[in-house]
């Protein structure tokens, strides 16, 4: 059943409430103050393409969204000093990392990590008085340190352009050509195919990237046996039984076996995000799952390797 806009903005207030009532740092927020944000939020990436959305749905989307990520930002936006002093404590190291990843020479990503905080407190003042910045864009549908990595990557890309002399305005970034696309040729999805707004999917293929290139290193490094039965497992069909039976051990070595790959796949990912991409642990565990389920497809091609080689190489018993 479809929602008139006086039962959508009771579903927004209700939703507020649990959001707030869920924050670990509410940032002295009222339900007023935010639910007009979360009510933006609802508009542009759910009732947008799918204006008759019921009330689940709806409860649904308001749920998901990031509390405290999310509090944090709109306090920022409303002028909280003390909110933008913990931005830049909590996400200061994301952003360096971010920045050098993209940048040629520290001083180059220095400068960088310098000029995304006031990209995102705003050079304009708005009509309401308030800083015009990329604050703005963050919905809350994705992690706030996934969304700055993405902000950083595309500020080192618009100041490339700009250093090329390559023709670009403030107003037809990638970043909002981006926000254009996913609105269009998508009226007829359901609230479940709503498109991603457009900072969860920059920082989407950021993770994702990092992530693959993580798994495929932590892949490689595995022993040619095991790398073999992941094979053997996940993408030939076999059942443990029969992997075990390829390899020359009983089923239950082979589960063993199994749940060890699984346990150092994940730590080895885990170390190497933290150590060469500068993910910091809590960043690492919220993100890991989602953008590993972007590399299913691109999993088996990992996994067969030169090294591996498709050879069948017959073990012994644990």
């Amino acid at each position: 059943m479809s929602q008139t806009n006086v039962q959508t903005q009771k579903l927004v207030n209700e939703g507020t409430a649990r959001l707030l009532a869920r924050a670990v740092d509410a940032r002295s927020l009222n339900a007023e103050a935010l639910a007009q944000r979360v009510r933006a939020t609802l508009d542009k990436y759910l009732l947008s393409t799918n204006p008759t959305a019921s009330a689940q749905a709806i409860n649904e989307f308001i749920d998901a969204l990031h509390a405290d990520d999310l509090c944090l930002i709109v306090a920022c936006e409303r002028g909280d000093q003390q909110a933008w002093s913990d931005l830049v404590a909590q996400f200061g190291a994301t952003v360096r990392s971010a920045a050098r990843s993209t940048s040629s020479n520290e001083d180059a990503a220095e400068d960088l990590a310098q000029s995304i905080w006031a990209e995102l407190h705003g050079l304009r003042v708005r009509d309401d008085g308030r800083p015009s910045g990329k604050i703005a864009y963050y919905s809350g549908r994705g992690s706030l340190g996934g969304w700055l990595r993405a902000v950083v990557g595309q500020l080192a890309i618009d100041q490339h352009r700009k250093s090329s002399r390559l023709v670009q305005t403030e107003l037809d970034t990638d970043f909002d050509r981006l926000a254009r696309e996913s609105h269009q040729g998508e009226a007829s999805f359901s609230a479940a195919h709503a498109p991603p707004d457009p900072e969860s999917a920059l920082a989407e293929q950021r993770a994702a990237g990092d992530v693959e290139a993580a798994l495929a290193q932590t892949l490689q490094e595995l022993e040619p046996e095991d790398r073999l039965l992941v094979k053997l497992y996940y993408f030939d069909g076999l059942r443990l039984r029969e992997a075990g039976a390829v390899l020359g051990v009983h089923e239950a070595t082979a589960s063993r076996r199994l749940t060890r790959i699984h346990a150092e796949v994940r730590q080895r990912v885990e170390a190497i995000l933290m150590e060469t991409h500068g993910w910091t642990r809590g960043e690492t565990a919220r993100s890991l799952s989602e953008a590993a389920m972007h590399l299913e497809s691109d999993l088996e091609l990992m996994l067969t390797s030169e090294n591996a080689g498709g050879e069948r190489t017959v073990g012994r018993d644990e």
